[in-house]
């Protein structure tokens, strides 16, 4: 028999706060979080604005020797794992630590390392490299040092799929815990990649928008828009088994109920042309949860602000719900806190949870054009309050990455 899996603790950093509640406040009130670029000279580069956490300062939270002995993007996720932690009331003296997984997803990892050991070893040569530099590199060392940190055993195991790699890594931890394999699961994603190469690296690809001017690059659905704005920042989620919440005394925040994901298999950047992948994403989301269309409440999108990707996701949500899409409130959050590439999914998953939790629905700033193909209800500019049962987060990554979680109200 499938295991009911539930939320009992979040944690979050992003460019609108560096809390959960802060930033979904911040969301609410219509804050814009994107800004000119201050962790690197970028005055010089053709892009000078990102989404960058704010006001942080890592000492608050970690060891000098932890925080110097890894990359900005373990560090941010170190953070907002301990958020989850306090809130979970989820302490390694509580559980069997080999039932417990960290499944904690980036679509880079450590670049800031990448970038800066390379210049090392052009620049002064190969044996001045830091010992550092592959643990600090890799991807599964993020999710291996909250492991370390919170004697978490069972298998870390982050999904890496561009931009669905949080969504991903919490839609996998759902169904290890739904199927008996783990307990509970530390889970969400991380990414920090403002730095010259990624900037640079996204620049070149001309995803991002070019404007430099924070009120008007990231229009996710405006006929306007013309990239996305590269941004960083954290969410964790600790999931449990209902049966495990309970018993330790958990406050239950809301139930995971469906997960779908499918790749186009279409194009290396570009989203299918007729949008089938993710509209069977959707539908298997839909599914796996057991409702109907017309019970969703509420969807955070991708909603990047790219041409292409805000015009097929509305094709596949139409596709995928027929006319019950037009009855749903739909908002991108990426209006607010820009792109945040692997971590966008937790970042956007928490604010679905809280959205569910308080039946307010944050808006798509700056949408001031509509676009004729994207013709859905995207809660333009101001919040609104819905009360609602179900709530989905989409994300959609390059190499054709779809991926879609739904959450279910707790009754009070």
């Amino acid at each position: 028999m499938k295991r009911r899996v539930v939320v009992t603790g979040m944690g979050l950093l992003s460019p609108v706060g560096n809390t959960v509640e802060t930033s979904f406040n911040n969301m609410l009130a219509g804050k814009n979080g994107i800004d000119f670029i201050t962790l690197f000279d970028a005055s010089q580069d053709k892009v000078k604005i990102a989404g960058e956490v704010k006001n942080l300062n890592f000492e608050d939270f970690l060891d000098k020797k932890e925080i110097k002995r890894s990359d900005r993007v373990t560090n941010l996720a170190l953070v907002a794992v301990q958020e989850a932690i306090n809130q979970a009331n989820f302490m390694h003296n509580t559980y069997d630590p080999y039932r417990i997984g960290t499944f904690v997803g980036s679509g880079i990892g450590g670049l800031n390392t990448i970038f800066e050991e390379t210049k090392t070893s052009v620049t002064r040569g190969q044996d001045r490299i830091s010992p550092f530099f592959i643990p600090n590199a890799i991807i599964n060392l993020i999710g291996a040092k909250i492991g370390i940190k919170y004697q978490a055993k069972g298998p870390n195991l982050p999904q890496v799929t561009a931009c669905s790699a949080a969504t991903n890594s919490i839609g996998e931890a759902f169904r290890y815990i739904r199927d008996g394999y783990l307990d509970a699961v530390i889970t969400g994603g991380a990414e920090s990649p403002i730095n010259e190469i990624g900037v640079g690296g996204f620049s070149s690809l001309r995803a991002l928008n070019f404007s430099n001017d924070p009120e008007v690059a990231s229009v996710p659905f405006d006929a306007r828009r013309s990239g996305f704005v590269i941004a960083e920042g954290a969410g964790i989620l600790i999931l449990e088994s209902h049966e495990h919440a309970i018993k330790r005394g958990a406050t239950i925040l809301a139930e995971m109920v469906g997960y779908g994901t499918t790749s186009d298999a279409f194009h290396m950047t570009a989203p299918d042309d007729e949008a089938s992948g993710i509209t069977e994403c959707l539908k298997l989301a839909i599914a796996d949860a057991n409702i109907k269309p017309e019970q969703l409440g509420y969807i955070n999108a991708h909603g990047t602000s790219t041409i292409l990707n805000d015009k097929l996701e509305t094709l596949g949500i139409k596709k995928a719900f027929g006319k019950a899409a037009y009855g749903i409130n739909i908002s991108s959050t990426k209006s607010m806190t820009g792109h945040a590439l692997g971590a966008a999914g937790a970042i956007e998953t928490i604010a679905t949870i809280k959205a569910l939790i308080t039946g307010d629905i944050p808006p798509t700033i700056h949408l001031l054009e509509p676009d004729p193909d994207c013709d859905l209800n995207y809660t333009p500019n101001v919040s609104v309050h819905r009360d609602m049962e179900y709530a989905m987060n989409v994300n959609i990554g390059f190499g054709g990455q779809n991926a879609a979680i739904i959450f279910k109200k707790v009754s009070s």
